[in-house]
């Protein structure tokens, strides 16, 4: 059981992230003082946002110049902490070299933060964002599961360097978190498993992200024809930053969390939409038949292949989410309140 003390400064890697800034929020919010791990402290542009919350709140932010890859680097940034927030890794669903740009700066991320932290004697916590990509690749993967839903016990075993490497990514890192922390008995480990997040970011560049492309093909008529109806969880980001703070502050917080919100899909997202935006903007409204998108989802987006569309298209995700509300006593935004408040800074930045 540990209960850090909310004097002692926080690390949070990844600062300048979509779940990190409203993490950074929170703890400034709680009069905690922060320290910010970014890749370049001296780039306003990119910690603008994090000042303007820290001038804004009782707390205070520091900035540290860290690399997911170089070891060492979270050393001075990690100083005095007893609470390391790990938030930082990459998410894209298409890159040209799967080891290179997503499984080495996850896996060797992770083993350089915990190393560092097994190095640095005030550390007592780490908590990791993680993924539902850790514990599925497919939504066809709930109905394998012993329930029927996803549950913390489960665990991605169909994912590979070829077949989503995304979600290896995610799985490999957080293995390889679990293995370090059995290694040692000075910190203990607790893993926030997010499923789809939206919601409003901080940050305003953060628009750029591989959720909001999804959610701007919704607004810019890409998919007015219609939608598959593929099945996800969804959560909202402001969610996802309480969960990971009370993981933090809660002594008897420990293990994994399936942080989700809604059992859904990309049907019901975008009907949530249409009551505020349905008059301005061309939502799509349908379903696309599963054949047709076996034709053209190929070529519409290289991760529609066509096992992809068998496995998620037309087939419900479901995961089980009492953990986090029992034991985090964590409640969930609305899917309407989420979506809403995404599409609209879409709106306000003219990108839709």
């Amino acid at each position: 059981m540990v209960q850090p003390d909310k004097s002692k400064p926080v690390l949070v890697t990844g600062a300048t992230g979509y779940v990190a800034g409203w993490l950074v929020k929170k703890l400034l919010d709680e009069g905690i003082t922060v320290h910010a791990a970014v890749r370049n402290p001296d780039d306003e542009k990119k910690i603008a946002h994090l000042n303007i919350l820290a001038e804004q709140a009782p707390g205070s932010i520091k900035y540290f110049q860290s690399d997911l890859l170089a070891e060492g680097s979270f050393t001075e940034a990690m100083k005095g902490c007893e609470l390391v927030y790990h938030t930082a890794s990459p998410f894209a669903n298409v890159v040209k070299d799967p080891q290179r740009d997503l499984i080495d700066p996850a896996v060797k991320g992770t083993q350089n933060v915990l190393q560092t932290a097994s190095q640095t004697p005030s550390v007592k916590r780490v908590v990791i964002t993680s993924s539902c990509a850790a514990i599925y690749t497919d939504a066809i993967d709930c109905h394998q599961t012993p329930t029927g839903q996803l549950t913390e016990d489960d665990w991605n075993t169909t994912a590979s360097l070829d077949y989503q490497p995304y979600p290896y990514s995610k799985t490999l890192a957080e293995k390889k978190a679990w293995e370090i922390q059995k290694n040692q008995s000075q910190w203990d480990l607790i893993t926030i498993n997010p499923s789809f997040v939206l919601g409003p970011p901080l940050n305003p560049h953060a628009t750029t992200s591989e959720s909001f492309h999804i959610l701007k093909q919704f607004g810019d008529g890409t998919l007015k024809f219609g939608v598959p109806k593929y099945g996800i969880g969804l959560v909202d980001v402001r969610d996802v930053a309480e969960a990971h703070y009370r993981a933090g502050y809660t002594p008897e917080a420990n293990g994994r969390y399936i942080t989700s919100a809604h059992n859904t899909d990309f049907l019901e997202l975008s009907q949530a939409l249409l009551p505020k935006f349905g008059n301005t903007h061309p939502l799509p409204k349908k379903a696309l038949p599963k054949w047709l998108l076996m034709i053209v989802g190929p070529m519409i987006n290289k991760a529609l292949n066509r096992k992809t569309i068998r496995n998620n298209v037309n087939v419900s995700w479901k995961a089980d989410n009492s953990k986090i509300k029992n034991e985090l006593g964590v409640s969930f935004k609305p899917i309407q309140e989420t979506m809403e408040d995404a599409f609209q800074v879409l709106v306000d930045n003219k990108i839709v």
